[in-house]
């Protein structure tokens, strides 16, 4: 049914499209359609529940940021089976992004292109809209800063996201790593990150993660795992999108500019895994060309604790969380694990 729907969501610009979407899962935020929806859709099983960076988790397999930028589903989502909801990334002051259009599908590559440029409503409005919903499971907050602000200026803009939703939100992703705002990426350098993390890490933030790139080199990875420790972060989220295009893309929208994510990152978000997991026992969320059970499995095994999707999420449709926690009982229960924690780290060495 939903290839059906996805066909003609396709005809749609993406943005549009997405914004229907959204539109239909806010309908259902209350009231029966939000309970059928769970009752088919949610994977109740004790060997799926995880715990990462003192929170408990009931599978998982979580949404990525970018999705529900504005934290206008959180509780549907949860409905649609998902173990936890990054929302964002989120400003200071709302902003409108880039000029559209700014995301683009490659359907043959199993991929999409974005350039949105951190578009939200502004830590205000989103801090309003979370103190009204109580999903059933952990919500994060995607931290940003605002297009204008000089990059000398970052860690306020951060900390300044962080103190208007910490009361809302279960943990914090601090994202240095779009590709979209000027010079961000630039902060992912020691002494600029150290600079942001630290004065987050002083003000109480907790759970606190970091956002990787996947186009950092080893070297550079190993720094930021190093200061990660060094100033007492929880937890490392590995990958964003890329700017890179790899050879094998095919479809007309590859030149875009932006971030690509989806299936052409699959493989190297599950090496940057395992290189995180290899040189840290900070926990680690998986991110980059999920779309089935195998894909999250893979990620599992590499050393992630929790796996995220989008892209995902918008070529497989609202049933993916809950096939994915099928599947992921299935190779359990085939590899002889008892726990879905049993299998994380599986495949290291």
């Amino acid at each position: 049914m939903y290839r059906l729907a996805r066909n003609l969501l396709f005809t749609l610009p993406p943005e549009t499209a997405h914004e229907t979407v959204v539109t239909a899962l806010r309908a259902a935020q209350h009231g029966p359609i939000l309970d059928a929806l769970g009752s088919h859709l949610i994977v109740e099983d004790p060997r799926l529940e995880t715990t990462a960076f003192g929170l408990d988790f009931p599978n998982p397999v979580g949404v990525a940021a970018g999705f529900d930028k504005n934290a206008r589903i959180p509780e549907t989502l949860g409905a649609l089976g998902f173990g936890h909801i990054e929302i964002g990334a989120v400003t200071p002051e709302g902003q409108a992004g880039n000029p559209q259009p700014r995301l683009f599908r490659l359907p043959a590559d199993k991929a999409i292109i974005n350039r949105m440029g951190f578009n939200n409503a502004g830590a205000d409005a989103i801090a309003a809209r979370l103190a009204g919903q109580h999903p059933a499971v952990p919500i994060g907050a995607n931290l940003g800063k605002n297009k204008e602000t000089p990059l000398e200026s970052a860690a306020e803009d951060y900390l300044t996201v962080y103190e208007k939703l910490g009361p809302h939100a279960d943990f914090f992703v601090v994202n240095v790593s779009s590709p979209n705002t000027p010079g961000l990426r630039d902060l992912q350098d020691r002494e600029p990150l150290e600079h942001i993390l630290s004065t987050l890490v002083d003000a109480g933030a907790h759970p606190l993660l970091v956002k990787l790139s996947p186009d950092l080199h080893e070297e550079a990875i190993a720094e930021v795992i190093d200061l990660a420790e060094s100033v007492g972060l929880d937890g490392i989220v590995a990958t964003n999108t890329t700017i890179k295009r790899p050879d094998s893309l095919t479809s007309p929208n590859a030149a875009e500019e932006g971030g690509l994510s989806g299936a052409p990152i699959r493989d190297r978000a599950t090496a940057t895994i395992r290189f995180v997991a290899e040189r840290t026992n900070l926990p680690v969320v998986g991110v980059g060309g999920i779309f089935d059970a195998e894909d999250a499995y893979e990620k599992i095994r590499a050393g992630a604790d929790l796996v995220q999707l989008y892209t995902g999420f918008i070529y497989q449709g609202p049933t993916v969380a809950r096939d994915i926690n099928r599947g992921l009982l299935d190779r359990l229960e085939a590899d002889g694990f008892d726990s879905i924690q049993d299998a994380v780290g599986a495949d290291l060495d």
